[in-house]
Parts: structure tokens; sequence; C-alpha cells
């Protein structure tokens, strides 16, 4: 039988192997198919067969009975499951968590000084800095100006997820959910118990239908570089390519740069965005409490 009613729903390695094998059919393996399945996607033991192990050794690690999985385990499962780079990173990380640390006096997470000052410069390409939960930390006028009429403007997900708006600023929303989910997975396989990834996953899941589907579609992805389609209600539509760079001075941050392909509409309209919003508007810096 395939239903789990043991602590498997609160083991991290197991709710993300049962989320991927149920995303691949047999015959995305090259598995026979017999007769009506009970279950979606892959049964454990063919999960076991392709991978090579015994169906109850998968069996334990589902449920979280195995604690120590060899390497080689590892990556016979992540080709079972048919896992791309940033997934088998991710399955490292839950397969192997550090050990429980105590828990972390409250900090602050700030933008350095000469960073806020760097987007300020930046008249004509929107930018802004990320915390760890996808918290907007400072960002600068035109990055203000693009993301007008948010209510929540103070973390990308809210602003998905929570703000009625997003669904007109957001040409594809499904998209841009699907990708700030990925990510937001990502961080919380990197530091599980951080207190404000919680606390921002136990915010959305209680008040979003469509982020409690997708959080536990259990993708993971981290933000590289990816083509954006936003309308803006004063320059119509914009295509903007980011780029997204780790700020070694703060390794937990990143910034975010929006630029739009030179001699296009949109690089119009971003420069028409651009001078209805001139103006000596500093950076905007947003401390965000995190544990």
């Amino acid at each position: 039988m395939d239903t789990d009613k043991d602590t498997a729903a609160e083991n991290a390695l197991g709710g993300f192997l049962r989320a991927r094998r149920a995303r691949l059919r047999p015959e995305d393996t090259g598995l026979p198919t017999s007769g009506r399945r009970r279950v979606p996607g892959l049964r454990r033991e063919e999960v076991a067969t392709l991978a090579g192990v015994s169906t109850d050794y998968y069996m334990r690690l589902e449920q979280g009975r195995e604690r120590h999985p060899s390497p080689q385990i590892l990556e016979a499962v992540a080709r079972a499951l048919q896992l791309d780079d940033e997934a088998v990173a991710h399955l490292y990380r839950v397969a192997t968590p550090a050990a429980r640390r105590t828990r972390r006096a409250p900090r602050v997470e700030h933008v350095a000084p000469h960073l806020r000052r760097l987007l300020e410069t930046w008249s004509e390409t929107p930018a802004f800095v990320l915390g760890h939960a996808l918290d907007v930390l400072a960002r600068n006028r035109l990055a203000d100006a693009l993301y007008a009429g948010f209510t929540h403007s103070d973390n990308l997900l809210r602003m998905t997820f929570l703000d009625p708006f997003a669904h007109d600023f957001h040409r594809d929303w499904d998209r841009a959910a699907e990708s700030g989910v990925a990510t937001l997975r990502r961080a919380a396989g990197i530091d599980p118990e951080d207190p404000r990834l919680r606390e921002l996953v136990g915010e959305l899941s209680m008040k979003s239908a469509d982020f409690r589907v997708l959080w536990a579609r259990q993708d993971v992805r981290g933000k590289t570089r990816e083509a954006k389609l936003f309308h803006h209600a004063q320059v119509g539509d914009l295509e903007l390519h980011y780029e997204a760079f780790t700020i070694n001075s703060a390794p937990t941050q990143q910034l975010i740069v929006y630029q739009a392909q030179p001699g296009t509409t949109s690089a119009d309209a971003l420069a028409l965005l651009g001078s209805l919003s001139a103006g000596p508007v500093p950076a905007q810096d947003t401390a965000i409490g995190t544990g």
C-alpha cells in the first residue's frame, strides 16, 4: 500500500521524495504499465527498482527511518527520479541536514550603505536587493516605479500571492508564482530552522491556496537569470531580463538587476517610466527582522 500514516509527513526528505515520484509516470522512466493505478506517479517499489535498492530500504528513506543514506544511494535515487542539478543539491541538503542549532537571537537584515548608494546611481535600470527569504531590502527609484501599485511591497512572495494587483502586473502570473515558490523552497532547504522562513511559509500557507499547492510540489530553483513579462499601468507591457548577483559582503543577499533589450518597445517603455518617475528619491531601505 502506498499511503503514509506515519511520521513521514513531518520528514523533509520523505516529503521531497514523495512529491517528486508523484510527478513521474512509468512510461517516463521506461517501466511497463499494468492496469489501473491507485496512486499518481511512480510507486515506491518502482523507484526502488530504478535506483537499485530494496523496496524496504527506499520505504525507510521516505519514512525518515533511514537517516544516513550514502552519496551513492542519493545519486541513484536522484537518477531514478530524474532530478535536475538544483533538485539534486536540495536532495543532499534535506538528506544530510546540519545538526539542529539552538535558537538564534533575532537579527535584522540591512543593506550596506555603499550598496544603497550604488543602487541610487542606476537611473536607467531597475535594481533591488533581496534577503534570503525574498524580502525586498532596498530598491532604487526605477524599481520603486516599476512595482508601484502593490500594497504588499516588502516581500516578492507576499506581493505575488497576497496582493490582487499581481495578477494584472504579471502577464504570466503562473510562471512568476512557480519561480518564486521554487526559490523559497531552495532557501528553506539550506536553513530549515530559520524563523523568518518559517514565519513567511506559515503566513502564505494560511492565506493562499495557490501557494499551498505550489509549495507541496517541492520544486527547487535558485534565482539566476530569466525574462519577466510585466504590464505597467502607466507605460504598458514590458519584457525585462534580470540577472541575480550574490553579494560577497552579505552572502545571504542577492542583487537583482533588470534590463530591456535595446531598441525594443520594452526599452522605450522603461525609458518613459524613468522620465515619469524622475526625481531625487533615494533607494528605499527596509529592515526585515529574521532569525
